[in-house]
């Protein structure tokens, strides 16, 4: 009897949660073909390619390999369990040495072979990917929308096009947030900590962006990672 663990994944707005059945139902026609017992279901959804770190499933599964619970591991395609070329070559070493194969749907038996062509082929897609979702991003600031999420300081602005559907991303300044900004930046520039600033909004009874206290990490943020007060561009 050989015994398969299935491996499915969705990441984008673009994809619908109904792709993972839809993968599944696909693995388990090829695996009935095969004649191969299905004995493990692993899934993430809504959950980007580009890295393996933050998903718990293939996590689980690649445990369940070392531990010998089945011989393959079927996929839709390779770039389902990552489109990055280095987590491509390091699933494929770690299940080989548990003795464990990769078949997908679209590239049959995984070897070698596919690991670094297949994996050289989704690096670049994302790296295109990027670029476009930059060059969106910039067309629709230029255009005068919002690229990202709702920032501090603005508020949503409801319209409708010339269809009558909603247009989204539209965005205002929320005076009374916005004030909150510049306060924040002529405090910092006038040589207050963020603690000293935190402690200035709570006595005054400020809400913070998340409607609780404000804390030296709102202001101060993260330089890696963009993110707080001093940090946001946007």
């Amino acid at each position: 009897m050989t015994r398969v663990a299935l491996y499915a994944r969705y990441s984008s707005d673009n994809q619908r949660e109904a792709s993972i059945e839809d993968q599944l139902r696909l693995c388990r026609e090829l695996a009935a073909r095969e004649r191969w017992t299905v004995v493990e279901t692993y899934v993430d959804a809504a959950i980007s390619g580009s890295s393996v770190i933050r998903r718990p499933d293939i996590q689980r599964l690649l445990a369940d390999a070392q531990s010998g619970q089945f011989e393959i591991v079927l996929a839709e395609a390779l770039d389902r369990l990552s489109r990055d070329q280095e987590d491509v070559a390091g699933l494929f070493k770690r299940l080989r040495f548990a003795g464990v194969r990769i078949v997908t749907l679209s590239e049959g038996a995984v070897d070698e072979l596919h690991v670094g062509l297949k994996g050289t082929m989704n690096a670049l897609f994302l790296r295109d990917l990027a670029a476009k979702i930059r060059r969106g991003q910039s067309g629709r600031i230029l255009n005068g929308y919002n690229a990202g999420g709702l920032s501090y300081g603005y508020r949503v602005v409801k319209k409708l096009d010339e269809r009558g559907e909603p247009i989204r991303r539209l965005r205002e300044i929320d005076e009374d947030q916005a004030e909150v900004v510049r306060r924040i930046f002529r405090e910092f520039a006038a040589g207050q900590s963020a603690r000293t600033i935190a402690a200035g909004l709570n006595r005054e009874g400020i809400p913070s962006p998340f409607g609780g206290a404000w804390g030296a990490s709102t202001i101060n943020g993260n330089l890696k990672r963009r993110s707080g007060f001093l940090y946001n561009e946007a």
